[in-house]
């Protein structure tokens, strides 16, 4: 496993800093912009492997910084592997990368001509100075840099991963679908070990405008403090930035190789529900019917289970669609699960913290501990009773459940046992 947030480096200090309730989102002054836009959660260091071979350093140039991070994450997970690349044909390794980055999507590079052309009131432009502009400060270069599989390109190549393989380019929750497609790959003997990265970067400018204008961006009038999923005082997400990845192969391999083994992959359950008003909303159910198919499909019940790993995107409409699924699928046991939400900790990094949540999960779960959800005080009187809580809770089972939805329906679920 390989992690890289707000939080640390790497797996090890991403844990410890859970561990101590830490968070990584910070506040960083920007003048010019809204008070809510300057709290994130950004990676203040990192290290670039050195032993890139040196056909590859000139493309290193052209991965972004969220590429950079997912490149990061991916070396150190086949670095703890500690598997011998020479003994698995390069057609028998898969790769699968979910980049559900905003970096490209907002045209970072054309922000300071965009800035020029509106004159700072984002709803107006004048073309003739956007045009001027850009001849002076758009980098000529932002073609290449702006490819949406440059990382899956730089990874294939430096790691020899050339069998089955998908770049995603979405938002939650690609991360686990790219996660799915791995596991399938070598449940259906289509290859032999496979390499998931998800990666993301929502910390520029022009995401902060975009999640605002979605109306799913906090506004921090608790400054650091403001992302708090479930509570009754939501009222939506901070940002942040980060890259994880999960190295995987078959049970049977990992044991003739006498590998160190960290967790398995039981199954996923997928759901797509359209919202009835047809507008860009929160189904009331979007995750019940996802959860259902996980549980099926892994033959896990309620009962296997230490914790629920919730999406908890902070939204008032996106946390209590999600409560309410969760309620049905426990019924009579939703007071007895404990629930928690992970993404307070390093802010909302798309694909990444889909990737991230899982890392965490199997971390928590072989040691005894359910993560508790920061910032949480309350929640509404309708889930009440549901097991929330802001600080770490003991558990002795090693099955947990993640989950992972997006604007307009779709929901991913995961079973995972920790080993």
């Amino acid at each position: 496993m390989g992690l890289v947030t707000s939080l640390g480096k790497n797996v090890e200090e991403n844990w410890d800093n859970i561990k101590a309730l830490k968070c990584g989102i910070n506040h960083y002054p920007e003048e010019g912009l809204p008070e809510n836009f300057q709290y994130y959660g950004k990676v203040t260091q990192f290290e670039i492997p050195d032993n890139v071979p040196p056909k590859l350093l000139n493309q290193v140039k052209f991965l972004n910084r969220g590429s950079l991070l997912g490149f990061r994450s991916a070396q150190e997970a086949a670095s703890q592997s500690r598997m011998d690349l020479s003994n698995v044909p390069p057609s028998r390794r898969a790769l699968y990368i979910a980049s559900g980055d905003f970096t490209k999507l907002d045209h970072k590079f054309m922000y300071p001509a965009t800035k020029d052309g509106t004159n700072g009131k984002w709803n107006e432009i004048d073309f003739e100075k956007l045009n001027k502009s850009t001849l002076n400060k758009v980098n000529p270069f932002f073609l290449l840099e702006s490819i949406k599989n440059n990382l899956f390109s730089f990874l294939s190549a430096y790691f020899e991963f050339m069998g089955p393989n998908t770049s995603l380019a979405s938002l939650s929750p690609c991360g686990l679908n790219a996660l799915e497609l791995a596991h399938r790959s070598i449940r259906q003997n289509k290859a032999d070990i496979a390499l998931v990265v998800g990666y993301g970067n929502w910390i520029t400018e022009i995401p902060r405008y975009e999640i605002e204008g979605l109306g799913m961006l906090s506004k921090g009038k608790h400054g650091a403090r403001s992302f708090r999923p479930f509570d009754r005082n939501r009222d939506g997400f901070l940002p942040g930035e980060g890259g994880g990845a999960i190295f995987l192969e078959s049970l049977e391999t990992a044991k003739q190789r006498d590998a160190e083994i960290f967790g398995s992959i039981g199954n996923f359950g997928n759901c797509f529900e359209l919202p009835t008003s047809g507008a860009m909303s929160v189904s009331s159910n979007v995750i019940k019917r996802s959860v259902q198919v996980a549980l099926e499909e892994a033959d896990c019940d309620i009962n296997d289970l230490a914790f629920i790993n919730l999406h908890g995107s902070g939204t008032k409409k996106g946390d209590r669609a999600e409560l309410k699924s969760i309620a049905e699928v426990l019924g009579n046991k939703k007071t007895e699960l404990p629930l928690c939400g992970l993404k307070p900790y390093t802010g909302h990094i798309g694909a990444a913290s889909d990737i991230a949540e899982i890392i965490i999960g199997i971390e928590a779960a072989t040691n005894g501990i359910i993560p508790g959800t920061l910032n949480f005080n309350k929640a509404e009187k309708e889930f009440s009773e549901m097991r929330i809580s802001s600080a770490h809770q003991r558990c002795g089972k090693k099955y947990f459940l993640s989950i992972s939805y997006g604007i307009g329906g779709q929901s991913t679920s995961v079973i995972v046992k920790a080993a």
